[in-house]
């Protein structure tokens, strides 16, 4: 069975969700539509990126990724449509994919040219994602339905981690539903700079600080901080069962510092 998947700033208050969900089923009854998230901040693409970044390559080929976060159409704001990985993804041109492929480029990359169900252009996710989609998960080719781009600037407007002899700076991209907070380094980059030194993690003031990396969130006590490298090997500062972002003070674009000792363990 074909899947579309669905990364959107929707909510679920509303009759928005429904209604994409809708106009899917009603082009294409077999698919299976998967709900990646619909609780995006509203408008914030590096967000967006994040969610989907750390769960597409978990999907078989084929699958088709709906991204509908600050999508409204307009002149400056295409529909782009990128074949990666075995699997396609529509969004907006509005820097997602700038932020998405950051490291690594699709295979190819098209703007989406098929008509809209009707002049309604504040619902692009209905009114031509859906479209293009359902094209895709019946089988048929990107050709289609787009014009192939070969110029596509990728400059990337993420922010990557610092790092010197002696410190790491990073920063924090995301807080999930449990408050943990997860920041931009990942698990062999701080690896291969920390090696098998000493370290703190500041998370605050300088007596804020961690000094390990934790297997799991019981390896310390209930309330108390940890560092821990997450599903998706993201270094993260949390609480055992507790809400680190409140109880840190810790939000998105804070800076973590991780200073290197020169001794060894």
């Amino acid at each position: 069975m074909a899947i579309i998947t669905l990364t959107t700033d929707l909510g679920i208050r509303d009759n928005y969700v429904a209604s994409l969900k809708a106009s899917i089923l009603t082009q294409n009854k077999d698919v299976n539509i998967i709900d990646i998230s619909h609780s995006v901040e509203c408008f914030n693409i590096n967000q967006a990126t994040h969610v989907l970044k750390t769960c597409f390559k978990n999907f078989p080929k084929n699958t088709v990724h709906i991204i509908t976060v600050d999508d409204e159409l307009n002149s400056k704001n295409e529909h782009l449509l990128a074949f990666y990985n075995q699997q396609y993804f529509l969004c907006a041109d509005n820097g997602f994919f700038n932020l998405f492929f950051d490291v690594f480029r699709p295979d190819k990359l098209f703007q989406i040219t098929v008509d809209q169900k009707s002049d309604i252009l504040t619902f692009p996710s209905r009114e031509i994602l859906s479209i293009a989609a359902c094209h895709l998960s019946r089988g048929g080719t990107p050709e289609i339905i787009g014009k192939e781009i070969n110029d596509y600037n990728f400059d990337s407007t993420s922010i990557k981690p610092v790092i010197d002899k002696n410190s790491i700076r990073c920063i924090v991209i995301y807080i999930d539903n449990y408050g943990n907070v997860v920041t931009n380094i990942q698990k062999q980059l701080f690896q291969t700079a920390v090696a098998d030194k000493k370290f703190k993690i500041f998370h605050g003031s300088d007596n804020d600080s961690i000094n390990k990396i934790s297997q799991v969130y019981n390896d310390v006590s209930i309330a108390e901080k940890l560092a821990i490298f997450d599903m998706n090997d993201y270094l993260q500062i949390a609480i055992n069962k507790g809400n680190a972002s409140t109880l840190l003070g810790l939000k998105v674009f804070d800076i973590i510092r991780v200073e290197i000792s020169q001794w060894k363990h």
